[in-house]
């Protein structure tokens, strides 16, 4: 199982208001071996993203008050990793976090670009090298994530992370066995005590009768708010799931924010937000069921905030089936969805201002870029 570890960053969020966060749900072209022209899928994806990140850079607008960008797993081509760093490094604000899924790659290749940041990513290069003096598995595939903090000073660091347990389609019985990463950070803004880390996809839900992925997580947690009084603040969970909605997801959900058997005090106020791939993924898939929808990014919060249900044209507030928890429920479509984080503890009770609010949507336009759309209710009568 991984170990968490904590990473101290300088992020000098504003005190008494609300951050924002921004998915990318943008579809993803999923590789296989000998697929034919691999540099133009490459060179498409990139462009895909890099036209999110010309949008942030230029800021229209309130982007300008983003502070978490989030792209689903492996969506970004390695090949195109030291652009994106750049863009972000020469023309994004300050104080932002931007998680990069990663396309896979072998582990040898892998810890090379470790090695390149090393500083920030030590206990991951020593998990590395105790794995590999274990046996011949260099040639195993990695599926990573970039976190990028573009700290207050305008210092950039980069940390890796890598996926602990595999989905059923990414290993088989050749040579597609994928590398069990060891280590999560968790990232503490020194400035103003936010916490928050990020998972992918599937270790979200990974359990074995030993321990599960998500108990560790609230274990942590709780350790946290026992030793400091703070909580973990945000969880991201980067994916690429054809079921997002799955009854395995929706029970890892009830049981993080049901505290059924135990109080759970590190994570009762944790904002959960899926950034899934599009539905436009199937397009890239050989073999697809009914149930494989891709999209409904969703954020999820516990249910003291008191949403009312309500359904328009981009996205619903439901309970999630009767769940202790509130959830922003976004559509299936290529979208850029752009909303707030509420902070709890920094609200005042009494007041009857929503504590989630959707900023802007944006849909991709004619000429490659985005553009913003409105977003109305739903006419209940012809739902």
């Amino acid at each position: 199982m991984f170990t968490i570890v904590d990473k101290t960053v300088q992020l000098d969020f504003p005190l008494g208001h609300h951050l924002h966060c921004m998915i990318g749900q943008l579809p993803n072209h999923i590789r296989f071996d000998q697929e034919e022209y691999p540099e133009q899928i490459s060179a498409q994806k990139w462009q895909r993203i890099r036209s999110v990140l010309d949008l942030v850079a230029t800021g229209p607008g309130n982007l300008k008050k983003l502070h978490f960008l989030l792209f689903p797993e492996a969506t970004l081509p390695v090949d195109y990793l030291d652009e994106a760093l750049t863009i972000i490094d020469q023309q994004f604000c300050v104080n932002t976090v931007t998680m990069f899924g990663m396309e896979h790659m072998p582990l040898h290749a892998f810890t090379r670009l470790v090695e390149a940041y090393a500083d920030d990513n030590q206990e991951m290069l020593d998990a590395i090298e105790t794995d590999r003096n274990s046996g011949e598995i260099d040639e195993l595939r990695v599926n990573w994530a970039a976190i990028v903090v573009k700290e207050s000073d305008r210092r950039m660091r980069v940390f890796f992370q890598a996926k602990s347990h595999p989905f059923a389609g990414e290993e088989s019985l050749d040579n597609h066995d994928l590398y069990h990463g060891k280590v999560f950070p968790l990232f503490h803004s020194e400035a103003t005590g936010f916490n928050f880390m990020a998972m992918i996809c599937f270790d979200y839900i990974y359990r074995t009768i030993y321990q599960s992925n998500i108990s560790t997580v609230i274990q942590h947690a709780n350790e946290l708010f026992f030793r400091t009084r703070q909580h973990l603040d945000f969880l991201a969970i980067l994916e690429c799931n054809p079921k997002p909605e799955h009854t395995t997801f929706r029970d890892v959900i009830n049981g993080f924010y049901g505290e059924y058997l135990a109080s759970a005090p590190g994570v009762r106020e944790t904002i959960t937000v899926f950034c899934n791939s599009a539905e436009a993924t199937r397009d890239s898939l050989p073999e697809l069921s009914a149930q494989d929808t891709f999209g409904h990014s969703s954020v999820i919060i516990h249910k003291n905030h008191k949403m009312a249900p309500r359904k328009l044209d981009e996205f619903s507030v439901d309970t999630f089936g009767g769940l202790s928890v509130c959830r922003l429920r976004f559509g299936a479509e290529t979208r850029l969805y752009y909303f707030n984080l509420p902070v709890f503890h920094e609200f005042d009770p009494r007041t009857t201002r929503m504590p989630l609010k959707v900023h802007s949507i944006f849909a991709p336009d004619t000429s490659g870029g985005w553009q913003r759309i409105n977003f109305s209710p739903v006419d209940t009568d012809t739902v």
